[in-house]
């Protein structure tokens, strides 16, 4: 009888589909085991067999000696620590482990897919053969028809490649076939990278016309793929492809596209970005970002970027505790309709080094830099080809006292020296030397006070004086002409944002700030009003900076949160005369059932930073869970200046365990990069339970629903 019960355990854990489990012991368990004469093993009553996370259910099990086979009486149920799952009504397996078959089978891979069959062997514990199948992701409940199904006369699931192959393939909705294939084959839920084909895109533009993307995804080893999508349309026949590939120390990704068209005079259009990121000795790490086009409207044309001026860049960098180092080169090149390349710095060179330090015997902290840079033109041309060449170093030393009643002394110290090098401009000299020092004392006063409802208030009264001296030198603004004024440069000793231009004389600021935080539940408000005054006005701050005249508009800048996916932010620059200069505001709010977000931009016209208009914008996007399964989206951007819509979009998306289906018709408007309007529409339909199609685990319906 032990000889009877051995080999009756081996045979149903070959029936198992897991492999290697003649390696650890296996575990029978049933009410009753016993002979029934001399040659039928009989296991009934809740029979169970354990082995290595696998485990077999069973009602009644006959192993018959004389007959060679193995009966197993329904319901039978095998699962695995992978996550699948055979039922079956009934089932015979031969002694010699050559064939087995299940009755009424239905397979669960990765309690995903279902695959119901007439009958299904299981061959050398690696392959299941199903015939007559259906298969499917939906929840079926009863004798309902599931949205989606293919049927098949067979199907072999290769358990080791984690592949389904079908033949005669037939994909019906609602039951009424779609189209029928002789040969399919698709990975199972748990495969993460197969070769083949992925989710077809179907597009209508107005400027391409009407067609669809079919995807096909290469793996090229574990740690690299190639994605090919033809995209073939009325009016289009483009190829794009994606490349990615993971190092050991670094990444890189290239996305391009070969297009022919008649939109243009171009016989073939194109673009390719590409970026990468490694890391390299001694804790640095090396960044390249290259992007490129064949024409001003090509990446609008084709929806694949927003951008209107590309940059390709190398860089390499180095960030420690109290250490920075980055050197980088740069290409730029504008798309934009007015802008000429040849005119515009094309080419830029950028190296950073700074250092803080610690002195004992000074106290406070010390701080050295030392850059350069260095930006090209094409044209020859007198001022309009001007080429800029500096070599910069600053050093500066602060320190922090507590006074009594709790307010907080600062004293900066600071020093400048800097070479400039000018060609190709007659109005400004050649080489400029210059070293200039400043200095600021500054006052805060931090006022703490906790409420009764478990949070606390802060304000803080600031001050500063500051001087810079030294003489402005005749050299062009290149790099500072457009200065932001707000609150984290509201107590610098310039303001401007690079070296070739900086603040001079006598100045002084204040402003306070209001802080209010909940303990618990997160919510948060605050509050920054401050205000810049100088003995003599600065010529090259512009107008809509905020800081021409004296005296600076005042900066106002508030938030507020929620900690339950509120979130409120506006600033601006405040002119006692003439309302807001700049302004912007932004909101977002999210939960389980909603994502928006909406931003405001106001820029008064300022001839020196080439905005001969007003620019004022609304903008709008979000999503919103109309109803269990049902999500509806949209976008929208307003000029309120030209009083005209630039963007506007709306989306409808389905899903629920086994189908994803997207609908989406966007407009966008006339851009600097392309004059002619443009709508698409676009319809996607992806089959979820399939390593291709995405999880189908998420939102499962029950059969009660």
């Amino acid at each position: 009888m032990t000889r009877m019960i051995r080999l009756f355990v081996m045979a149903l854990l070959w029936l198992m589909p897991v492999q290697g489990h003649t390696q650890d012991a296996a575990i029978l368990v049933a009410d009753s085991i016993y002979v029934d004469g001399t040659s039928r093993l009989v296991a009934e009553g809740r029979v169970e067999v354990y082995q290595d996370g696998t485990r077999l259910t069973a009602n009644r099990i006959v192993y018959d000696q004389t007959a060679g086979s193995i009966a197993l009486e329904g319901p039978i149920r095998i699962t695995d620590a992978s996550g699948q799952l055979v039922l079956a009504d009934q089932g015979t397996i031969d002694t010699d482990l050559q064939n087995a078959l299940l009755k009424g089978a239905r397979v669960v891979l990765n309690e995903q897919l279902q695959l119901a069959a007439r009958d299904a062997r299981r061959i050398d514990g690696r392959y299941t053969e199903l015939r007559k199948v259906a298969v499917t992701s939906c929840h079926v409940c009863s004798d309902e028809v599931p949205l989606w199904q293919i049927r098949a006369s067979r199907v072999i699931h290769d358990q080791t490649e984690q592949q389904l192959y079908f033949d005669n393939a037939q994909l019906r909705f609602m039951d009424v076939p779609i189209f029928y294939l002789p040969r399919l084959r698709l990975p199972d839920p748990t495969l993460k990278r197969a070769r083949g084909f992925l989710i077809p895109v179907i597009k209508t533009n107005t400027l391409l016309g009407f067609g669809v993307k079919v995807p096909y995804f290469i793996p090229i080893g574990p740690h690299q793929d190639l994605t090919l999508t033809p995209y073939l349309s009325t009016e289009t026949r483009t190829l794009e492809a994606r490349y990615r590939r993971a190092f050991r120390y670094g990444n890189l990704e290239v996305n391009s596209a070969l297009a022919f068209d008649e939109l243009t005079n171009h016989s073939s259009r194109g673009y390719i970005f590409a970026q990468g990121h490694f890391d390299l000795a001694r804790d640095y790490s090396l960044t390249f970002d290259i992007e490129a086009t064949t024409d001003a409207a090509f990446l609008s044309d084709y929806r694949y970027s927003d951008k209107d001026r590309l940059d390709s860049a190398i860089g390499i960098s180095r960030v420690k505790p109290y250490e920075y180092t980055s050197a980088e080169v740069i290409h730029f090149e504008s798309l934009r309709d007015g802008e000429d390349n040849a005119t515009l710095p094309t080419i830029v060179l950028e190296t950073v080094y700074e250092k803080r330090l610690m002195p004992r015997f000074l106290g406070g902290e010390f701080r050295l830099g030392v850059g350069a840079h260095s930006h090209f033109r094409y044209s020859d041309t007198d001022i309009a080809g001007r080429d800029v060449s500096s070599l910069n170093a600053q050093a500066s030393w602060r320190r922090r006292w507590t006074l009594p009643a709790g307010v907080r002394l600062g004293l900066t110290g600071q020093i400048w020296a800097d070479s400039f090098r000018v060609s190709q401009d007659s109005t400004s000299a050649a080489t400029v030397s210059r070293v200039t020092p400043a200095a600021a004392i500054e006052l805060r006063w931090p006022l703490v006070r906790r409420s009764g409802m478990g949070g606390h208030h802060l304000i803080e009264p600031v001050a500063q004086i500051g001087w810079t001296g030294g003489v402005r030198p005749n050299l062009p603004n290149e790099e500072s002409s457009r200065v932001e004024f707000d609150e984290a440069n509201l107590l610098s000793l310039s303001r401007f944002p690079e070296d070739d231009a900086r603040e001079r004389g006598l100045v002084q600021a204040a402003g306070f700030r209001w802080i209010w935080h909940m303990n618990d539940g997160g919510w948060r408000t605050a509050l920054t009003v401050g205000r810049v005054w100088r003995d003599m006005a600065d010529n090259r701050f512009t107008l809509s900076s905020g800081l021409d005249g004296t005296a600076s508009d005042w900066l106002i800048a508030t938030g507020f949160s929620t900690g339950t996916g509120l979130d409120l932010m506006a600033r601006g620059l405040l002119s006692t005369n003439d309302g807001f200069s700049k302004a912007e505001a932004r909101a977002t709010w999210s939960n389980e059932t909603i994502d928006l977000a909406a931003s405001y931009v106001l820029l008064l016209a300022d001839p020196a930073e080439n905005r001969p208009s007003k620019q004022s914008e609304w903008s709008f996007d979000g999503s919103y869970q109309l109803a269990k399964n049902w999500t509806g989206s949209a976008n929208w951007r307003y000029d309120l200046a030209d009083d005209r819509l630039a963007r506007a979009g709306l989306g409808l998306d389905y899903s629920n365990e086994c189908i994803d289906v997207g609908f989406s018709v966007s407009r966008r408007f006339a851009t600097s990069t392309n004059l002619e309007p443009s709508t698409d529409f676009g319809l996607t339909v992806l089959l979820k339970g399939f390593s291709t199609g995405g999880s189908a685990k998420h939102e499962a319906r029950s059969c009660g629903r």
